[in-house]
């Protein structure tokens, strides 16, 4: 890892791992990251049903953050009512195989502290 300061969007990181948690981190960006892996093509209204309890304000801060690292593509189609299209770039693709293992450690550990817990 190198100590060099990096740039990106008006912010500094010290490392790459920060640079990292700051694109894909957080409790809402790997779980919009995931729907949209797993089915492609969503509308806005779609991707908020399938997340559960988020906030609108809260989707569309993180979905504009996303857009911002060009993790999401975002497609507007000149209708009335408007009609929002998000879908998973080359960038947002490329992080699935570190979701996929945090997807796979996360089970594990829920796994096992269960086994732990009955014994």
């Amino acid at each position: 890892m190198s100590d060099k300061i990096m740039k990106i969007n008006n912010k500094e990181y010290s490392c790459a791992i920060e640079l990292t948690l700051d694109i894909i981190g957080g409790k809402w960006k790997p779980i919009i990251l995931w729907r949209l892996a797993n089915n492609g093509v969503l509308r806005f209204s779609e991707l908020k049903r399938s997340m559960g309890v988020i906030t609108q304000k809260m989707l569309t801060q993180q979905l504009r953050e996303l857009e911002s690292y060009e993790m999401v593509h975002r497609k507007v189609y000149a209708e009335v009512p408007p009609k929002v299209e998000y879908s998973l770039t080359k960038q947002g693709k490329s992080v699935m195989p570190i979701l996929d293992i945090m997807c796979k450690w996360g089970t594990d550990y829920y796994e096992e502290s269960i086994d732990d817990k009955k014994e």
